[in-house]
C-alpha cells in the first residue's frame, strides 16, 4: 500500500503474531487503519504477543479485538462494527511438529477460521482477500527450486494439508464470488519479535544458557530463510495489487544449510553450541528453496536481506528484549 493512496481499513488477523505484528506496524506507519484480531493463545509465550500488541496500540489508527476466528459470531461482529476495505488473513495455528500431536487445533483455526473469514468478507462485499499459505505445501517434492506451478497434492503434515486446503477454498470463492484472492507461501520467516518455537529463537536461547540444541538431519537440512522485512514488503505489494487469483512464493531464493546457520549464531553470540545431532523428523523436509521469478515479475518484489545481516539484527533485538 503506497503512501499516495487514500487511507484504507485493513483487517489483519493474527495481528499479535510474528508476521501479523510486523505487517500491521508497517500498514500503520503507512497511515492505514488496522483492525487487528488475535486470540493471544499460549502456543508460545503470550508475553511476547502482548509486547507486540502494546507497540501496535500506540498507534491511534489501530483497533484490537481479542478472540478466536473459529468463533463465527465473533468474526461477524468485527465485520459488522468496522467498514473494512481489505482482509489480510495471517492468523493460523502454526508449526509442523505441533500438528503431529494437536490435529484438532489446526482444523479449528486453519480450516474453520479460514472459512469464517473468507465467507464474511464475501458477505460484506470485500473483494480483496490476501492470506498466508506456507512452503510446507510442497511436501515431499524433489524438484528444486519449488515453483507455484508444481503439483502440491502430497503434504507431509496436517499443517501443510490445511494450508493447501486454504488455497483450494480461496480458489472456489474467487470463482463463485469474483473475489480477488492471493495466497502467499512463506519460506521460513525469521527476525526480531520472531516465534520462540523456531530454530533461530530456540538455538539462541539454548546457546546463551549453555544447553544443547537439537540439530535435525545432522545439520544437513537446508532452509530458504526469509527475513521478516522482506516478507512484509511482499504482503503489502499483494494487498496493493490485489490480483484476481494468485499464489506467490515469498522466499529468499538462497537455501542455507543448518550447520552454517548455527555458525552464524555462534559468531554473533561469541559462544559455541553443544549439538545434539538427530535424524530428520517426521513431517520435515530436507530442503526448501523458493522459485521467485513469478513473484518478482508480478509483485515487483525482491528479497533484500542476507542471512548474515538478518541473524545479526535478530540477535541484537534478542539481547535488548531479554536484557542480556
Amino acid at each position: 500500500m503506497t503512501t499516495e493512496k487514500k487511507q484504507q481499513t485493513i483487517l489483519v488477523t493474527g495481528s499479535a503474531g510474528f508476521i501479523g505484528f510486523h505487517t500491521s506496524k508497517k500498514l500503520l506507519e503507512l497511515d492505514h487503519k488496522v483492525v487487528g484480531i488475535d486470540n493471544l493463545n499460549n502456543y508460545y509465550d503470550p508475553n511476547l504477543k502482548e509486547a507486540r500488541n502494546e507497540i501496535l496500540k500506540k498507534f491511534d489508527n489501530y483497533s484490537f479485538y481479542k478472540g478466536d476466528i473459529a468463533d463465527l459470531k465473533f468474526v461477524k461482529k468485527i465485520f459488522k462494527s468496522n467498514k473494512i476495505d481489505k482482509v489480510c488473513h495471517l492468523a493460523a495455528q502454526a508449526g509442523v511438529r505441533y500438528s503431529l500431536t494437536h490435529p484438532h487445533v489446526y482444523i479449528q483455526s486453519n480450516l474453520v477460521g479460514f472459512t469464517n473469514l473468507i465467507d464474511e468478507a464475501k458477505n460484506n462485499n470485500i473483494r480483496d482477500f490476501i492470506y498466508a499459505s506456507s512452503s510446507s505445501v510442497y511436501g515431499g517434492n524433489t524438484k528444486i527450486p519449488f515453483a507455484t506451478s508444481d503439483n502440491v497434492d502430497k503434504p507431509l503434515s496436517l499443517y501443510a494439508a490445511t494450508k493447501k486446503s486454504n488455497e483450494l477454498i480461496a480458489h472456489a470463492y474467487h470463482g463463485l464470488h469474483q473475489m480477488n484472492c492471493t495466497g502467499l507461501r512463506f519460506f521460513t520467516v525469521y527476525g526480531p519479535y520472531g516465534r520462540p518455537d523456531m530454530a533461530l529463537f530456540l538455538f539462541t536461547k539454548a546457546i546463551l544458557e549453555n544447553k544443547p540444541i537439537d540439530v535435525f538431519n545432522f545439520g544437513k537440512m537446508k532452509r530458504d530463510f526469509t527475513y521478516i522485512d522482506d516478507i512484509v514488503a511482499g504482503i503489502i505489494s499483494s494487498l496493493d495489487k490485489a490480483y484476481p487469483y494468485e499464489i506467490f512464493n515469498l522466499g529468499n531464493n538462497q537455501p542455507i544449510e543448518l550447520n552454517y546457520f548455527i555458525e552464524l549464531i555462534e559468531k554473533e553470540l561469541g559462544q559455541t553450541a553443544q549439538k545434539n545431532l538427530l535424524p530428520l523428523q517426521a513431517g520435515d523436509v530436507p530442503e526448501t528453496f523458493a522459485d521467485i521469478d513469478d513473484t518478482k515479475n508480478k509483485l515487483n518484489w525482491q528479497p533484500q536481506t542476507s542471512i548474515e545481516t538478518g541473524i545479526k539484527k535478530f540477535i541484537a533485538w534478542y539481547k535488548e528484549y531479554y536484557k542480556i
